[in-house]
């Protein structure tokens, strides 16, 4: 909104010195020496033939005069907008009377499905099923923040090989003996699940006799025979319960607990329409789709920044049946848009949140639905690759033995470590507390770096009490809402700007405010760790400086409390959107 009333006096200004031309206006590249600029006298002047800083001078005299901004023309050609004490004091009060802390909501949302968190049922969840809760969880809040309308689907992989490989191993375990041969039912439990999955997977890859019948075992399971498939649904039962309760303690929250599976009426209906647009062939006893776009190159996954870039060529055709008729992860993802679109009508965005290593298929089953028409032309079908979480030597994070690191025991670590921080605080032990901030400091650790990044998982380094991470903020928030608790509430109209400490609140939350719209478009909460970290650093100077409780002037201290009262607001606003939450104490 600034920028709108900025670029409106600027360019009555351009329009009254003789120029049509538009101005725009960008957050300051010095902010000790203004606050916003306007660049564009440079371009603006070649393309008159005239004077650069001569144009600019011109402009800036040309100014209404208000009490609101100062304007000044400084060379080579700049022209530097200052926010004067009274127009920040006006902020202020606007954004702490506004439940909205001065965010405007989009003026066309958007129906939005979001696909994230994609947990394997009969798997134990591991630490690679971190980031697309944590990065999906968020982008749902800030899209529904903005005004989007977001139905939140968790989309298991609840309908592939993993489930034929897990019952053949129970069943050859004599675990289903119940089920084949009669007499006692065994209880199926998770711990026989985590067992059962990785003994099988790793034995479909040296012995193909058993991968065969695995790959039979799970087409008997799509179509749904018995006992095949009662075994499946008593699997799934007992992954989902721990599914939900791992997502709980990370802070996800889902409208659809679908899966692959809830797909499975829409497969045959999806095949039909690509087969009646002569779009699909058979190869090798497949049935296939061609993709690739002429032309193109597929680039391959660099080992390093330095190496050079590699491609192949083209895109392989995307596989709809196998060699026995059983369907693949492509197959279930194209009947899943068509599931969303005639459950959910007039749907503008399906986005799912998943591995970088997923990009090719993914680009895969969004031209099927394209050509197919399963997805209309005007609807946006987005892929938001997220990178690998490593260790302190640049490696997949991993066990000491070489395993990937369990789900429940990252949560262990999170709490333990945590704990570890508040003992040292004086802080007696409480797991409820220990997780909140744990997880806060895992999340902010993660949401802190561009999303289709690798980073360094760091659990001491996220756990800091100061610096750019969870706690910090999380810190900040408590001590703030302990200074009000001992001084009381004070009024919008309390607002005044009284030193320098004050002017840098604000304007750190004039960018806190502009970093949810980069988010929106970068698709990547980074912007909005950022400069929700500023303003807390912000706030740090302003405390370090200044005595609130013990403030004798009545006029100030008020108006400090004002401040406070934003700050927080602030604070917690953006911690939600992380989907971060605020302890009691710490």
């Amino acid at each position: 909104m600034i920028f709108d009333e900025i670029e409106l006096l600027l360019n009555n200004a351009g329009a009254k010195a003789g120029y049509n031309e538009k101005f725009s206006v960008t957050f300051s590249n010095l902010p000790k020496v203004c606050d916003f600029q306007c660049n564009d006298c440079f371009a603006i002047a070649k393309k008159l033939g005239k004077n650069p800083y001569e144009l600019a001078e011109e402009v800036t005299n040309a100014v209404e005069e208000n009490e609101d901004f100062l304007f000044e023309a400084v060379r080579p050609a700049f022209i530097n907008i200052k926010l004067t004490d009274k127009k920040l004091a006006k902020i202020g009060q606007e954004f702490l009377k506004d439940e909205r802390g001065g965010v405007p909501k989009h003026s066309q949302p958007q129906k939005v499905i979001m696909d994230y968190g994609g947990a394997n049922v009969a798997k134990a969840l591991h630490i690679g099923h971190l980031r697309s809760p944590i990065i999906g969880e968020s982008l749902k809040r800030l899209y529904r923040f903005l005004g989007d309308e977001v139905i939140a689907d968790v989309h298991l992989g609840d309908w592939g090989l993993q489930m034929g490989l897990t019952e053949l191993q129970l069943y050859l375990d004599g675990r289903l003996d119940y089920y084949f041969k009669g007499g006692k039912e065994e209880k199926i439990t998770l711990e026989m699940l985590n067992n059962a999955y990785p003994k099988a997977s790793a034995r479909k890859n040296v012995d193909e006799d058993f991968k065969r019948e695995a790959d039979d075992w799970t087409l008997k399971i799509q179509s749904k025979q018995e006992p095949y498939f009662t075994i499946y649904k008593k699997i799934r039962e007992v992954s989902v319960k721990e599914i939900k309760k791992h997502y709980s303690e990370l802070g996800a929250e889902f409208d659809l607990w679908y899966g692959e599976s809830d797909a499975q009426d829409y497969i045959d209906k999806a095949i039909k329409i690509i087969e009646d647009k002569h779009l699909s062939r058979v190869s090798d006893g497949a049935l296939v789709v061609d993709v690739a776009v002429e032309g193109e190159n597929i680039p391959l996954p660099k080992t390093s920044e330095d190496e050079v870039q590699r491609y192949k060529n083209p895109m392989p055709p995307a596989i709809l049946k196998k060699y026995n008729g059983g369907v693949l992860y492509a197959t279930t993802d194209i009947a899943t848009i068509l599931m969303r679109n005639e459950m959910f009508k007039e749907v503008d965005r399906i986005e799912y949140v998943v591995d970088l290593r997923q990009k090719n298929h993914f680009t895969q089953v969004f031209r099927v639905c394209k050509m197919a028409g399963i997805s209309p032309d005007e609807q946006q079908l987005v892929y938001i690759g997220f990178g690998t979480m490593n260790g302190k030597d640049g490696k997949p994070f991993k066990t000491r033995s070489g395993d990937t690191i369990k789900l429940e025991d990252i949560i262990d670590m999170l709490v333990e470590k945590a704990s570890e921080k508040l003992k040292s605080n004086g802080v007696e032990y409480d797991r409820n507390l220990a997780l909140t901030i744990g997880v806060g400091a895992m999340k902010f650790g993660d949401l802190i770096n561009n999303v289709d990044k690798d980073y360094i998982f760091d659990l001491d380094k996220f756990l800091t009490f100061e610096g750019k991470t969870g706690p910090y903020l999380q810190y900040t928030a408590v001590r703030i809402n302990s200074i009000l608790n001992k001084t009381g509430l004070a009024s919008a109209e309390d607002f005044t700007i009284n030193n320098e400490e004050e002017r840098e609140i604000i304007k750190s939350i004039l960018k806190l405010n502009s970093s949810y719209e980069i988010c929106y478009n970068n698709k990547s909460l980074s912007p909005l760790c950022l400069a929700t970290y500023n303003l807390a650093s912000a706030f740090s100077t302003f405390y370090s400086n200044i005595n609130v409780v013990n403030e004798k002037n009545e006029s100030k201290k008020k108006s400090y409390i004002a401040l406070l009262m934003l700050v927080k607001n602030k604070l917690e606003q953006a911690l939600n959107i992380l989907a971060i939450n605020v302890p009691q104490k710490m």
